[in-house]
């Protein structure tokens, strides 16, 4: 696993997840008490939950990163 931490995750921050080749770029909404979050996705504007994308484990390229906005 490389990158951010699932625990360090701030609502209002924009995040980049990289899992079994699938590319995901959200903005986390809320913090839930089951130690999920429930995302928006900034490409498609979906909600979901952060758990969704990561149901299956974590492949060989998982990474969990901040998008920068500078």
């Amino acid at each position: 696993m490389a990158g951010l931490s699932f625990d360090v995750l701030r609502a209002g921050k924009k995040y980049r997840l990289i899992n079994f080749g699938e590319r995901h770029e959200f903005i986390i909404e809320n913090i839930l008490g089951n130690g999920d979050f429930k995302v928006k996705d900034l490409l498609t504007l979906e909600r979901y939950h952060l758990k969704e994308l990561v149901r299956y484990g974590q492949g060989k390229d998982f990474i969990l990163e901040e998008i920068d906005e500078r």
